[in-house]
């Protein structure tokens, strides 16, 4: 699934409203059933989703920095901090059962919620080590002699990587940082945005609404609307009230006892 800007706001040479198109591709139904999505596709609809507003809501002067068109560290915060309402409670309990109306079940929801904490120590692992991997290959240099295999070895030894657990993305596939320089050096910023959108969301759990007028209008004026116009750490901080902290994210994948735990 993509996002995708044919046309981009800005008010260089009069007001120019966004063109956003948002592309997924689910499963199509059986013939003569409903089109129904399951949880995952349901949470690709919201990403994008969160995608599509940062471009229809950007409210800046230049094309360049309209919309997305902001740093890497950045770019996922407004679709990963979306995806967050998808199992915000007033949204769950506007889903019902296609067929008996019923709303979700709330011992169906806690299962849920707990299956996505599920294996997260192994999956982190697996991820920060690919991460690191890059780095290290950006930094260091391998040169067009050296031993792709060799240095892997170094590096996963060099962090005492678990022998149990192997990359998610060893060096001879990982298409992220070799087939263009878009994440080169920066596939990290996936965990980071995760960082961001999970502690960015917690300012909603404090004000207890995710829908809190207040704080949605911090994100819209200085996330969403904002596009590169400001540094994105001046733009989190005004949104926030404070640098980013790791304690959300640490919590949503099961690290961190809850309230309720």
């Amino acid at each position: 699934a993509w996002m995708t800007s044919f046309r981009e706001q800005n008010r260089l040479e009069g007001e120019q409203l966004p063109l956003i198109v948002n592309t997924c591709n689910f499963n199509k139904p059986p013939e003569g059933e409903p089109a129904l999505l399951s949880l995952d596709e349901a949470r690709t609809v919201f990403h994008e989703m969160g995608h599509g507003l940062h471009g229809l809501l950007s409210d800046v002067t230049y094309p360049r920095i309209s919309g997305t068109n902001v740093v890497r560290d950045f770019v996922e915060l407004p679709s990963q901090i979306y995806e967050h309402w998808l199992e915000s409670d007033p949204v769950l309990a506007r889903m019902t059962h296609y067929k008996t109306g019923e709303q979700i079940p709330e011992a169906l929801l806690q299962r849920m919620r707990a299956a996505r904490q599920a294996g997260q120590g192994f999956e982190t692992v697996e991820f920060t080590s690919s991460a690191l991997l890059d780095m290290d290959y950006h930094a260091e240099g391998l040169g067009p002699d050296g031993d792709v295999d060799a240095f892997e070895r170094q590096v996963l030894d060099g962090i005492e990587m678990p022998k149990e657990i192997s990359l998610r993305h060893a060096s001879t596939h990982f298409l992220h940082i070799f087939s263009g320089d878009g994440y080169a050096a920066g596939y990290y910023s996936y965990m980071w945005s995760e960082v961001l959108d999970a502690d960015g969301f917690g300012a909603f759990k404090e004000a207890g609404d995710p829908f809190d007028p207040a704080t949605a209008e911090r994100l819209y004026t200085y996330i969403y609307s904002a596009g590169g116009s400001r540094d994105y750490g001046e733009a989190y901080r005004l949104f926030r009230g404070r640098d980013p902290e790791i304690g959300g994210l640490l919590e949503g994948r099961g690290f961190l006892e809850t309230a309720e735990g």
